[in-house]
């Protein structure tokens, strides 16, 4: 995939453009581009924009669908938090999110109370990440949210198959981007092509979910479109279906009978 530049639209906040440039290896540009991607910092967000039909896409933890979910999401009865165990759990799990994306699940779970770490290589979705934590960290709304999310800027297969076993987590949610052959989804979600232009598609969900059961201590649990193909190589122990997505579980005690943790 190309480097995504970016570029600062706001003098003020220079400074602050170097550090994402810096930590994330961006290319900082002195004038916006005229064609293709680029992520450009303005004077309240981060965003991913190109020109022409597509709209910015950038993280928020803070307003809009995020300030919905937060407020009136369902608590410990969304499908979500029941694929990861919280429902009627007495203790949070540690949770790594090891294909963050633009935090959606993360923000969800971390709202919950777990500790989440995000976990993603790629430098665009991670600078966007970055943003969106760092504005969630200034709002008296969600600051102490925030404070349960951590950004891990890296390939999350090699990441995980790096782990100590005592910073091993309880559970390990995988989001893999698919190609996506529907198009009628795709029309709804113009709004999310730049962002899977740029992305690109995880191509090695299999590597990431053997990683993932290696180091998960309870379970790994897969989000997919209800009708999507599951990931290659292991079987799912269980599956959670709803209306428009399925949570693939594997449970580690049945694929590790032998594991101590």
């Amino acid at each position: 995939m190309p480097v995504t530049p970016l570029f600062c639209a706001e003098n003020a906040r220079l400074d602050y453009a170097r550090q994402l440039a810096s930590r994330f290896a961006l290319p900082l540009l002195n004038r916006r581009p005229v064609e293709g991607y680029w992520l450009e910092l303005g004077p309240q967000r981060l965003e991913l924009v190109t020109t022409g039909k597509h709209g910015a896409v950038y993280a928020e933890f803070v307003e809009g669908a995020a300030r919905h979910r937060r407020e009136q999401g369902g608590g410990r009865g969304q499908p979500v938090a029941k694929a990861v165990g919280l429902k009627g759990a007495k203790a949070l799990p540690d949770i790594v999110d090891a294909t963050a994306g633009l935090g959606r699940d993360s923000f969800v779970l971390a709202s919950l109370g777990c500790r989440v770490t995000m976990v993603e290589r790629s430098p665009v979705a991670a600078a966007l990440l970055c943003d969106a934590l760092e504005r969630a960290a200034r709002h008296a709304d969600t600051a102490d949210i925030a404070a349960r999310m951590q950004l891990v800027h890296a390939n999350s297969a090699d990441w995980l198959s790096q782990l100590v076993a005592t910073a091993r987590p309880e559970v390990v949610f995988v989001d893999p981007m698919f190609p996506d052959t529907d198009k009628k989804s795709a029309a709804a979600k113009k709004d999310m092509q730049a962002f899977q232009h740029v992305i690109g598609d995880d191509m090695d969900s299999a590597r990431l979910l053997e990683a993932a059961i290696a180091a998960a201590k309870v379970r790994v649990v897969v989000k997919r479109p209800r009708l999507g193909a599951a990931i290659e190589g292991v079987k799912p122990s269980a599956v959670l279906d709803g209306k428009s997505t399925r949570f693939d579980l594997y449970i580690i005690k049945a694929l590790r009978p032998d594991d101590s943790l």
